[in-house]
């Protein structure tokens, strides 16, 4: 494909902070992607940006489109990426890094551009030639908040950050309802009195007062009602103390690691829980292998703050068994090409994957893309809120194109 031109630019995320957008134009038009923003984040993630700030991004960012503009780049799969990413690391040798954020929107972008140009969709670019037994991936919704994505009621919020509901459906369009059917009942049981803005948290799950477990009481009324899975993002680096302690300050008390473990454990057996994302702190391998080893077969105990979206970290985790599930965030390790390398290392190990979100989200769809395109088994979107459905509404159109074409085998 022949760039004519590029832009960069800083938009609006959902959370009203500043963010990238790439516009790459060709003979087939303008092609737009921008980045999300985590709040929680894992300490092992790349930078957002350079360290001088976003503005010093978008800079380097016009420079090294500079490079690429006015060429013809050829771009038939995901690996081709390769060129692209060789020329920025060198380009950040000379001038400084753009960080994770901005090589992910440029990369998306080109790739928008190079499926239109082969005449396909952003996904079966993605995919490559194996078009055989397409599946959807499950959505896993995030229906009431807590932790750092929430101010609660009142000051007075869960510690864990995402309630989570998991359908299990033949039909990801189905699934998608489902979970809003159940969202919309969840706000009757949470007892939400606060009106205003603030009865949503930034991912658009329902805000509340209500403890950790009176929250996983309300959440398994739920899942009972509408036949969905359950599970948590505990993101418990978020309130482990300097002394290696878990404060939970809500409750006045504190955890030590084996406690928490132990407490963890609790749960999944009470509330019969069939998803627990970051339970115990970022760098507790070990303590992960335990949980894991205590808990039922089919409970996937997943990384994100753990693994990062990288590689060599991933494989620590997966040979200590430490994990049966992980977060992917391609924003985490800043290149698709990674992101495909941790794919292929956990489709090979039988390792559960979930693309997800940020809670800074846009209205770039390019997530349901390759959720679809890497054959994740799950995509963690949210529920509610426009920069969310418009993902979901993206993989719900594929699912539509491919019963069509006959090329999706229904599971």
């Amino acid at each position: 494909m022949f760039v004519k031109k590029t832009w960069c630019k800083l938009i609006r995320n959902s959370r009203k902070e500043k963010t990238i957008e790439i516009t790459i134009k060709t003979y087939h038009g303008k092609f737009s992607a921008s980045a999300p923003s985590g709040k929680s984040k894992g300490k092992n993630e790349v930078p957002d940006y350079n360290r001088r700030g976003i503005v010093w991004s978008v800079k380097l960012a016009k420079m090294f489109l500079k490079n690429i503009s006015n060429q013809n780049i050829i771009i038939k799969s995901i690996d081709d990426l390769k060129q692209i990413e060789d020329g920025i690391k060198k380009f950040e040798k000379d001038f400084g890094e753009l960080g994770g954020n901005t090589v992910y929107a440029i990369e998306i972008a080109l790739l928008k551009a190079a499926a239109k140009e082969g005449k396909i969709e952003l996904w079966e670019l993605v995919l490559g030639d194996n078009k055989n037994n397409i599946k959807m991936p499950m959505p896993v919704g995030n229906c009431i908040g807590g932790g750092m994505h929430s101010r609660g009621v009142h000051g007075i919020k869960p510690y864990f950050q995402e309630f989570e509901l998991i359908p299990n459906e033949k039909s990801f369009a189905k699934a998608v309802s489902k979970n809003i059917s159940a969202y919309l009942y969840a706000r009757r049981l949470v007892k939400q009195k606060r009106r205003g803005k603030h009865i949503k948290n930034d991912e658009n799950a329902w805000n509340t007062k209500l403890s950790n477990e009176d929250t996983l009481d309300v959440l398994k009324k739920i899942g009972d009602r509408f036949n969905l899975r359950i599970g948590l993002d505990v993101a418990s680096s978020g309130f482990l103390d300097k002394g290696g302690y878990y404060q939970y300050k809500n409750k006045n008390l504190i955890r030590d690691r084996l406690e928490q473990i132990d407490y963890m454990r609790l749960l999944v057996e009470r509330y019969n829980l069939f998803y627990i994302e970051d339970p115990l702190d970022e760098e507790d391998f070990s303590g992960f292998k335990e949980l894991l080893s205590k808990i039922k077969n089919d409970c996937l105990v997943v990384g994100d703050d753990l693994t990062t979206t990288n590689l060599k970290r991933v494989e620590r985790a997966v040979r200590s068994n430490a994990i049966n599930a992980m977060i992917v965030k391609p924003n985490q390790i800043g290149s698709l090409l990674e992101v495909k390398k941790v794919m292929d290392f956990c489709k090979k190990n039988n390792i559960k994957t979930i693309f997800s979100h940020r809670s800074g989200e846009t209205m770039d769809n390019a997530l349901g893309d390759l959720a679809v395109g890497f054959q994740a088994d799950f995509v963690k979107t949210g529920i509610y809120g426009k920069e969310r459905l418009v993902k979901l509404a993206r993989i719900i159109k594929i699912e539509k194109s491919l019963e069509r074409g006959k090329l999706y085998s229904k599971f």
